[in-house]
């Protein structure tokens, strides 16, 4: 294993050592400042936070980092940059479920800005179950649990996952419907709250598809960006960069069809970044005949979407 993608999986281990005493706390409910992407940060957030600023400063000082609540901190002469998400899941990690985990991603720092395909290297540790999924590009992946995508081709049969959290539910279920009516009865549906857990249920089969249409809903619809910030108190609330950033690399070195919710890379897109124009739909799934199929889906969902809404 590559140094960085080391310091990875080891930074992940511990702040996973430092939330997993803390699930199903409800002091940490209480409220602090908000996130750079406009998210409520948690008592929670705060220390695994500050245990992240702690870890890098003690084992790996020269490396720059960004994350939710601290945004980028980039020593002089840094060559790599980590993408943390120290809680991916915070509302579960709350509540004591299992689909909270802790995300880390390295891409080296260059001239430019880094996109998402410059990621080298990613680990994900799920808190409460410790399984632990690692992956550095081209070399496939290394993780607690069997990896393998889900051959399913059928949407009646579909078992699948989105999000609400910060999303205007009514537009979302609008665009979505169709796929969770389909689904109800054959499959299934959830919503379970954590990029990162949902993607790694992608990656192993438990799930054959994770899809989050959010930012082209707000792209398409035009009375979207006003609901999506009613819903955020003032700010739009998708999925951002550091959510992302380790579950894609780890979901195509398993071998799975990831995508924009428009069927476009996400390679291209900015690696670091917390707002709005960084924010990314993704569409996930085990292969390529589905995909097509939801692909469908959310198109004719975003048109219903657009003529009822406008």
């Amino acid at each position: 294993m590559s140094d960085v993608a080391a310091l990875c999986a080891a930074l992940a281990a511990r702040l996973r050592e430092r939330v997993l005493p803390e699930l199903g706390s409800h002091a940490g409910r209480a409220h602090g400042a908000a996130g750079a992407g406009g998210d409520v940060t948690f008592a929670i957030d705060e220390g695994a936070e500050a245990e992240l600023e702690a870890y890098l400063a003690e084992h790996a000082p020269g490396v720059a980092f960004y994350s939710e609540d601290r945004g980028l901190v980039a020593p002089d002469g840094a060559e790599h940059v980590l993408v943390v998400d120290p809680i991916d899941g915070t509302r579960p990690a709350m509540a004591g479920l299992e689909s909270a985990c802790v995300s880390v991603a390295a891409a080296p720092l260059g001239d430019g800005e880094p996109v998402m395909g410059d990621v080298v290297a990613a680990s994900i540790v799920e808190v409460k179950s410790g399984r632990a999924f690692h992956a550095m590009r081209g070399a496939g992946v290394r993780a607690d649990a069997p990896v393998r995508p889900s051959p399913n081709t059928s949407l009646e049969r579909m078992f699948w996952t989105y999000g609400f959290r910060g999303r205007p539910s009514r537009m979302t279920v609008e665009v979505l419907g169709d796929l969770i009516d389909g689904s109800s009865v054959g499959g299934a549906t959830f919503e379970l709250g954590s990029a990162c857990f949902d993607a790694m249920c992608v990656l192993t089969g438990q799930l054959d598809a994770y899809v989050e249409p959010g930012p082209r809903i707000i792209a398409e619809v035009p009375s979207a960006r006003a609901a999506f910030e009613r819903v955020g108190r003032g700010h739009v609330l998708n999925n951002s960069p550091y959510d992302l950033a380790a579950a894609v690399l780890l979901l195509e070195e398993a071998g799975a069809v990831v995508t924009d919710a428009s069927g476009r890379t996400l390679r291209d897109r900015p690696l670091l970044g917390s707002g709005a124009e960084y924010q990314m739909s993704i569409l996930a799934c085990g292969n390529p005949t589905l995909h097509a199929l939801i692909l469908a889906e959310i198109d004719r969902g975003i048109a219903r979407a657009r003529e009822r809404f406008g």
